[in-house]
């Protein structure tokens, strides 16, 4: 089987001009050359096509794979997570992990917690501000957190994330607005406990594979899993797999989100507790990184006693067989 890998790395746009910031949400060489070596132990012949400006040209020339591996996040726009896998459903190519309509919609903070709360399942009330004029009709109970509508890997986020009163809020609102150019969503801070649960599967076959709790270590940026304290995870975070009674709630919000928003193949959602010890939902990336030891989701992998092998072939095994499922896709022998 002929599986392309599709991906933005870190190297490609810094070459382009980009900083370390515009390029946090890429990936690494090492985690490109992981999956695939990991796809080829497995059996399947793998073919690197990269981003989006790469992949256009091979599709106009009729190029086409049994399955794209995709994990590109995209450049521009909050929908840029959905921009390839929209492109491959407009040529009926099968890929992995979420479809566009889900992608597109969780990069959208607030309407990703919006259809959260519809679910039932908890999450700190929230605004939305997209502009600093709206900040003085906010109406929620301080401490709040602040951070970017549509930005991943701790973008965004850092200790004056934190909120103790209208003037703080303000600054941090404006700062925001000015720098990413996007909305701005504030929530209720949650002080407890910070997990991140880890998913495989799709539908009523998702399953939960580990609870980590975040632990920030000494030197580490307080109070929140920032982006410099995410880049640095190795001196900074503990993770702690957990089965106390309190991370078992988190994997039950957890699984219920992701199936809920029809998540498929793997990912991870976070999650922080109020003062009272109950979990709520913060946000989901369906996405997840996928670096062997730098990334959350084969972290909480290891905990749990799954190699990265088994969790590369448990994505495509999800991948498969919902593409079997629905016929949407031819499903050769892996190693034809």
């Amino acid at each position: 089987m002929r599986v392309a890998l599709a991906y933005d790395l870190r190297d490609d746009y810094r070459a382009m001009g980009y900083g370390e910031e515009e390029v946090a949400e890429f990936d690494s060489v090492e985690t490109i050359e992981a999956i695939e070596a990991s796809l080829s132990r497995l059996g399947y012949s793998t073919e690197r096509i990269g981003s989006l400006p790469a992949i256009l040209p091979r599709l106009l020339s009729g190029e086409r794979w049994d399955i794209v591996f995709n994990i590109t996040e995209g450049l521009y726009g909050i929908a840029r997570e959905a921009q390839v896998p929209a492109i491959l459903d407009a040529y009926r190519l099968p890929y992995t992990f979420s479809d566009a309509s889900v992608l597109a919609l969780t990069m959208h903070k607030a309407l990703c917690k919006r259809v959260v709360r519809d679910l039932g399942l908890p999450t700190p009330d929230f605004v939305c501000i997209h502009s600093p004029e709206e900040t003085a009709s906010i109406d929620l109970s301080f401490p709040l957190f602040v951070k970017p509508l549509a930005e991943g890997t701790g973008k965004g986020v850092s200790a004056a994330s934190v909120t103790r009163d209208r003037e703080s809020l303000e600054t941090a609102v404006r700062g925001l607005l000015e720098r990413y150019r996007q909305p701005v969503l504030v929530e209720r801070y949650l002080p407890g406990r910070e997990f991140t649960v880890g998913i495989v599967g799709t539908g009523a076959g998702a399953r939960v594979i580990g609870v980590a709790e975040i632990i920030l270590n000494p030197g580490a940026e307080e109070a929140v899993y920032s982006l410099a304290n995410k880049e640095l995870c190795e001196e900074r975070v503990s993770y702690k797999l957990v089965l106390d009674p309190e991370a078992l709630m988190a994997a039950d919000c957890a699984l219920a989100a992701w199936r809920g928003l029809e998540c498929r193949d793997a990912g991870r959602i976070d999650l922080r507790s109020d003062a009272e010890g109950r979990p709520g939902f913060i946000e989901v990336n369906p996405l997840a990184g996928l670096h062997p030891t730098h990334s959350d989701l084969p972290i909480i992998a290891t905990l749990a006693g799954m190699e990265y092998d088994g969790l590369i072939e448990t994505i495509m095994n999800s991948a498969l067989a919902r593409l079997q499922k629905t016929g949407g896709a031819r499903i050769p022998d892996p190693r034809a």
